[in-house]
């Protein structure tokens, strides 16, 4: 992967965190599948984590996809790279797929459960073929390895 362009003011080390439509709800809604930490709780911990890696995180949910594409297209010009949780726009979205292809920086798409593992119209992923890499099935700590992963790829840094 080239490095990334230079970019004014703290572009280089902002990281967008979106989350898409019921995220909102986590905690409560199917504990089973999602777990019991509430999207707050994934804010404060991924906050925390980016902070150690030299990230200021951009955390963001919405329940409408307009509004994600418009931060996808947002993060051209304000973020290094961005992790993506679409929930269920993950299996419908052609329209941020196609934004998600506009973004030449890292870009990762994150699943709190394992989709593959799921319904059969959980298992295909619109968004996929538009990252730099998919984390599924840990759960909240899927946020923490994926800024992790987000830091190496903005890095361009080799696994240790």
């Amino acid at each position: 992967m080239q490095g990334l362009p230079t970019r004014r003011g703290d572009a280089m080390t902002t990281a967008f965190i979106l989350n898409g439509p019921n995220l909102n709800l986590l905690g409560g809604r199917e504990p089973e599948i999602y777990g019991t930490a509430t999207l707050d709780e994934i804010r404060q911990a991924s906050t925390s984590r980016g902070n150690e890696n030299g990230l200021k995180v951009d955390f963001r949910q919405s329940n409408h996809e307009g509004e994600l594409i418009d931060w996808v297209q947002e993060a051209r010009e304000k973020a290094a790279g961005i992790i993506i949780n679409p929930g269920a726009y993950t299996h419908t979205s052609i329209a941020l797929h196609d934004a998600l292809k506009s973004l030449e920086q890292p870009k990762i798409e994150l699943h709190l459960s394992n989709i593959h593992a799921r319904e059969e119209f959980r298992r295909h992923s619109y968004l996929s073929p538009a990252v730099s890499a998919v984390i599924c099935g840990l759960g909240a700590v899927g946020y923490i390895v994926a800024l992790d992963a987000l830091k190496r790829l903005i890095d361009n840094s080799p696994l240790p």
